[in-house]
């Protein structure tokens, strides 16, 4: 057989996406399983939006569009920025793809060279080292446990930036975390980074998707940073438009403009329906996507409420995103029935077969203490999918 590229077989596959695979397997089978382990709302996308999809459709705009997104769409972004993030951009330093994720990995694609370090803090989104290997860049991870609340110091950032930092990727309100950097804590990074050569990477995607009054705060905002930044976010999250793709980039033109030239020779542009779509969710009525985001407000404080009664479980309050990211580590070395569970993958393998309930192993992002759970479900599911972890737990001895 021939044999294939040394650096594409050296990518991890996605353990989110594992996970969820062998859920629906599982619930295919006729198994009660409950899965919480999909990083997506559990709403269903907005009536208006769809909507707007459908004359899209009927109104035959179902052709190319330009590579780096539909004028209507760029223009919609433009002033979403400046609204809702103080950020003032140009079209031409905005740039539509097929997802968040796509946007990220133009972006880095754009910047990096190899051996160029890209620093990052663990726990991470499973596909930030993998995005950095497939540029050959080599990645520079700096440990948040729970004792921090998930989050790194300016200190932390400063001790590790070197000569060869090209990328600082940042991400906040967090997956898998739901930590989310106050604008103070945002600003203290900034002041690091703001009179280096380093170019911020920061991936929004969960802005819409805070708690307890949050301020979102853009570290594009700072002053002097906007230059030096490329603001990631996207319309999957917040306006549960997972499967429509549409992210994008904004940033500084030359960046931008690598970054399509890349896409034009890999994907070209984002779907034309699903960019007509977007339009609508920016251009709309918010009050639904508002309430969404309320409603999951209101679930993070039944799951914490709920785990909150099992023992030996260190879990951090999460300010935004739709996750809970909880140390299990203390029942490490315990058994049941002859299975002994000794780290994140292994627990979760065992409760997905003792419990029935699906959640990722924290080892896909880089701390193997703990595991995810997302709350994106119903209330009667996070505490059935709790009642059901606490028995789990309390068999092991």
């Amino acid at each position: 057989m021939t044999e294939l590229s040394k650096l594409i077989t050296s990518v991890e596959g996605s353990a989110t996406l594992a996970i969820t695979a062998l859920v629906k397997k599982l619930k295919a089978e006729g198994k009660d399983v409950l899965s919480f382990s999909a990083g997506e709302p559990d709403f269903p996308t907005p009536g208006f939006i769809k909507s707007a999809a459908i004359d899209a459709i009927n109104n035959n705009f179902t052709y190319y569009t330009p590579n780096s997104g539909s004028p209507d769409l760029l223009k919609a972004i433009v002033a979403k920025l400046e609204k809702e993030n103080g950020l003032s951009y140009t079209p031409q330093e905005i740039l539509v793809s097929n997802g968040a994720k796509q946007s990220i990995y133009n972006v880095l694609m754009a910047l990096c060279n190899p051996c160029d370090e890209v620093i990052y803090q663990a726990p991470y989104w499973v596909s930030y080292p993998e995005m950095v290997k497939l540029c050959q860049a080599r990645s520079v991870i700096l440990d948040a446990g729970p004792e921090s609340g998930f989050k790194i110091t300016p200190e932390r950032l400063r001790s590790a930036i070197s000569e060869k930092t090209k990328v600082f990727l940042f991400n906040s309100p967090s997956n898998p975390t739901g930590a989310v950097y106050t604008p103070e804590e945002v600003q203290a990074l900034a002041e690091v980074l703001v009179n280096t050569d380093i170019i911020t990477v920061s991936d929004e995607i969960y802005e819409k998707i805070t708690f307890d009054g949050t301020e979102h705060y853009s570290i594009a905002k700072y002053p002097g940073m906007k230059e030096k930044t490329v603001v990631i976010n996207g319309l999957s999250k917040a306006y549960s438009m997972t499967g429509w793709r549409v992210g994008y980039a904004a940033g500084p033109k030359a960046i931008i403009d690598a970054a399509a030239n890349l896409q034009s020779h890999s994907t070209s542009n984002a779907c034309s329906v699903s960019q007509k779509a977007s339009v609508a969710a920016l251009t709309g009525p918010q009050e639904e996507i508002e309430a969404m985001a309320h409603k999951f407000e209101e679930r993070r404080n039944l799951v914490m409420k709920e785990i909150s009664r099992i023992p030996d479980i260190n879990c951090p309050k999460p300010g935004g995103a739709f996750y809970i990211f909880f140390d299990v580590s203390k029942y490490f070395g315990k058994s049941f029935n002859g299975t002994v569970v000794k780290n994140s993958a292994d627990m979760c393998t065992y409760l997905l077969t003792e419990v029935n309930i699906g959640l990722v192993p924290g080892d896909a992002f880089g701390n193997d203490n703990c595991v995810r759970m997302s709350f994106a479900c119903s209330d009667e599911n996070i505490t059935e999918g709790i009642r059901r972890l606490e028995t789990g737990l309390a068999k092991l001895a």
